[in-house]
């Protein structure tokens, strides 16, 4: 069976989880060992006070222990695993409380323990408990035929829909199935080769790319829940980030939050809610059903035990009747005749409470056959609701990179128009230059044009200065002297001081009408 454990603190905390009868079918407390208290609460509130004196915060070991979904396992495979981790991490003869759950037509117990040691009032280390744990679960595996899990074999083929527990009080907040939603995500890595690509399967599955502010890569749902990214994929925060590169360039999880009520929550608040009231109308009477049976499988295991309990008292009485007293009593311990009846009755007492316990573990199984067939009903409703909403966000991701997309593209064709206008600009002034040029001479046309290009922009007075560089009527020595300057009012100076020394200055309110 597959066994996980971690240590903790809280003990009240842990008591309302192992009690919570809302999302539990039945519970029933098996064992309170080692307390002065007899029952889960009463233990762990005394546990609570006894973790006071100690330094450690993380006072208890809990274990759950869960079979394969399709097995019928008997109340004895789950004691002496117990008793195997008890022994295995070293917490022989430490208080514990073992408590058997039933939920969702599944069958699986809890065990927690006490790691004060009481004589020195510190805590009881557990030194690599994570493989003991796994060893003792692939003997279980061995010891009951079952089929080994390929992950046990093999880590590369762990089943990729694994979670641990934040994980799976995230997406229960989210109501959406935790391994459903570790899958999804592995599907957008798998899937995509850049940062870009990702964030778009991401977005088609529910999921948006942010940054977040102790991790550098978060995932978050449209409802606004934050997820570790790291801990969807079950990869390294540092594997993520050369995948993706630096965050910096994603939203803040304030900015991804604004984008998503802006583009993304008015239309899947709208359309997701009409699915999850269809999906509520369907899973009214089943819901109905699954409580109706609740009470039902209770009262029949009540009734069980009270009747299994009235005939071990009747058969206690016959076993102890069997033993004479006065005299005869007498003679029979002197003839051996005592001992012969006391073994035949602790035989028939261990006979008596194997027969009860397969009888009560016959309607056990009797009554998960049944809430498995109601759960596969539930599933059935679940997954088809779970579809539908798959199908919403890849379609609303779909319309909202077509809207990018056509952005883009217009974007990209008002860049090109703009740039196609300055250049076409750009030609007729050279032509006009040219032109220009052909009807005067040169020096006079340079001082000229150096009064039209002061008032031009100044893409226009540096195509100015390009085509006074390739003019060949200017000595070297002024055409070095323009190489070196990068300034056009030091280069206009520089003209009007030649024109003035080198050649007449022209008439310019009697000469031609140059502009």
């Amino acid at each position: 069976m597959i066994i996980k454990a971690s240590t903790r603190g809280n003990p009240p905390a842990l008591a309302r989880h192992l009690l919570n009868d809302r999302d539990n079918d039945q519970i029933e407390p098996h064992e309170v060992r080692g307390f002065m208290a007899d029952d889960v609460m009463g233990a762990m509130r005394e546990q609570q006070a006894i973790g006071q004196g100690v330094k450690s915060r993380q006072t208890l070991f809990s274990v759950s222990l869960s079979p394969p979904q399709d097995q019928s396992v008997d109340v004895s495979v789950f004691e002496k695993a117990i008793d195997d981790i008890e022994l295995s991490v070293g917490l022989k003869d430490q208080p514990r409380v073992v408590i058997f759950h039933e939920k969702e037509g599944r069958r699986h117990a809890h065990a927690v323990w006490s790691r004060i040691d009481a004589e020195s009032m510190t805590a009881i280390p557990l030194p690599f408990y994570k493989q003991k744990l796994m060893a003792i679960s692939k003997d279980i595996y061995l010891e009951q035929g079952w089929k080994l899990p390929a992950g046990y074999i093999d880590k590369a083929q762990r089943d990729p829909r694994n979670f641990d527990l934040t994980l799976y009080q995230q997406a229960k907040r989210e109501d959406v199935d935790a391994g459903r939603l570790k899958l999804m995500a592995k599907e957008a890595w798998a899937l995509s080769d850049s940062r870009e690509a990702f964030e778009q399967a991401l977005e088609e599955r529910g999921l948006y790319l942010a940054r977040g502010e102790r991790r550098s890569h978060i995932a978050m749902t449209w409802r606004g829940q934050v997820i570790a990214l790291s801990r969807l994929l079950d990869r390294k925060t540092k594997e993520v980030r050369e995948r993706l590169g630096n965050a910096d360039a994603l939203r803040s999880v304030e900015g991804a939050r604004a984008y998503i009520s802006q583009h993304i929550a008015p239309t899947l608040q709208r359309v997701i809610g009409e699915a999850e009231q269809q999906r509520a109308a369907q899973l009214g009477p089943v819901e109905a059903e699954r409580l109706a049976m609740k009470v039902n499988h209770a009262a029949e295991r009540q009734r069980l035990d009270t009747a299994l309990a009235a005939r071990q008292d009747e058969e206690q009485r016959e076993r102890a009747d069997r033993m004479r007293r006065g005299l005869a009593g007498l003679l029979d311990r002197i003839t051996g005749r005592y001992n012969e009846l006391r073994d035949e009755n602790e035989r028939a007492a261990w006979a008596s409470l194997q027969r009860d316990r397969d009888q009560r573990q016959r309607l056990v199984a009797v009554q998960l056959a049944e809430r498995q067939q109601l759960q596969q009903r539930i599933l059935d409703i679940r997954n088809t609701h779970h579809d539908r909403v798959a199908e919403l966000h890849r379609d609303l991701a779909q319309l909202l990179n077509d809207d990018k997309t056509a952005q883009r593209d217009e974007r990209a064709q008002w860049l090109r128009d703009k740039e196609r206008a300055q250049q076409d600009d750009r030609r007729r002034w050279l032509e006009e230059q040219q032109q220009i040029a052909q009807r005067h001479d040169v020096l006079p046309d340079e001082r000229a044009t150096t009064r039209h290009i002061a008032t031009e922009p100044d893409k226009d007075r540096l195509s100015w200065l390009f085509e006074q560089q390739q003019r060949p009527d200017l000595n070297d020595t002024a055409q070095r002297e323009r190489e070196l300057s990068t300034n056009f009012n030091d280069r206009a100076e520089w003209l009007r001081r030649n024109m003035d020394r080198d050649t007449p200055q022209p008439d310019i309110d009697s000469g031609p009408d140059f502009f």
